[in-house]
C-alpha cells in the first residue's frame, strides 16, 4: 500500500491517510483515502465512477508471490455522508459509541453501530465541513438511512444530491479528479504535492 501511495500509508491502525496514485510520469492517476484497519489489512475508497479501471491499476501492481491479497467490497457496501455543523448532534443521537472530537479525531475511522447495523465510519469530509463518510453494508443501508433522517429533523437537515456536495467542495477547494485533477496534471500543479512524500523507503 505504501508502495502504490504517494503518501505515508505506514500509520497506526485507525487513522485514515489522503493520497494519490502516480503515473510512471507523476501524473495523478487517482486520489483516494485509505484507511488502515489492522497492521496488515487497509481499505481503499475510490470513486465509484472509475472502479474498473481502479481495480485493473491496483491488480497491475500488486506482488506476485502471493503476499497480498485483494478484495473488492464495493458491492457490499453502501456510502452516506453525514456533513454539517450539526453532524455530530445527528450522528450521537442513533449510536452509543464516542464520536466526540477527543473520542474521534479528524483523519480518523472506526466501527460504530447504528441501531444493530455495524459502519465503518471515516471522520473525514469532501464536503468541506465537521462530518463523516459511513460505509454501511447494503443490507443495513435502508434502516441506518431512516435513523439518520429522523434524527435529522430536530436540525433541520437535508437530503442533498451530488450537485450541492460538487459545489461545497469547489467552495473549500478539493480538487475533483476528473475534472480539476487529471493524468496529465502532476500532483505538485494540481496542489496535492502535499501528498507526495519523497522520503518513503521503497519497499518493493
Amino acid at each position: 500500500v505504501d508502495y502504490l501511495c504517494s503518501n505515508k500509508c505506514d500509520v497506526k491502525p485507525g487513522r485514515v491517510v489522503y493520497t494519490c496514485w502516480l503515473t510512471p510520469n507523476g501524473g495523478v492517476r487517482r486520489d483516494l483515502a485509505v484507511a488502515r484497519l489492522a497492521e496488515d489489512k487497509f481499505w481503499m475508497f475510490v470513486g465509484e465512477g472509475s472502479r474498473p479501471q481502479d481495480w485493473y491499476w491496483i491488480n497491475q501492481h500488486v506482488p506476485k508471490d502471493g503476499s497480498v491479497t485483494l478484495t473488492d467490497v464495493s458491492d457490499g457496501y453502501t456510502a452516506l455522508g453525514l456533513w454539517g455543523p450539526n453532524a455530530r448532534n445527528v450522528l450521537q443521537k442513533v449510536t452509543t459509541d464516542d464520536v466526540s472530537n477527543a473520542g474521534f479525531p479528524y483523519f480518523t475511522a472506526k466501527w460504530i453501530e447504528i441501531g444493530n447495523v455495524p459502519v465503518y465510519a471515516l471522520r473525514l469530509s469532501y464536503a468541506g465541513e465537521l462530518g463523516w463518510e459511513l460505509h454501511v453494508p447494503m443490507d443495513g443501508a435502508l434502516q441506518v438511512f431512516d435513523a439518520l433522517w429522523q434524527a435529522g429533523r430536530e436540525f433541520e437537515m437535508i437530503g442533498a444530491g451530488m450537485g450541492a456536495f460538487d459545489s461545497l467542495r469547489l467552495e473549500k477547494g478539493y480538487r475533483g479528479w476528473g475534472s480539476d485533477v487529471h493524468t496529465e496534471h502532476n500532483a505538485y500543479e494540481a496542489g496535492l504535492g502535499w501528498t507526495v512524500k519523497l522520503d518513503k523507503v521503497d519497499a518493493l
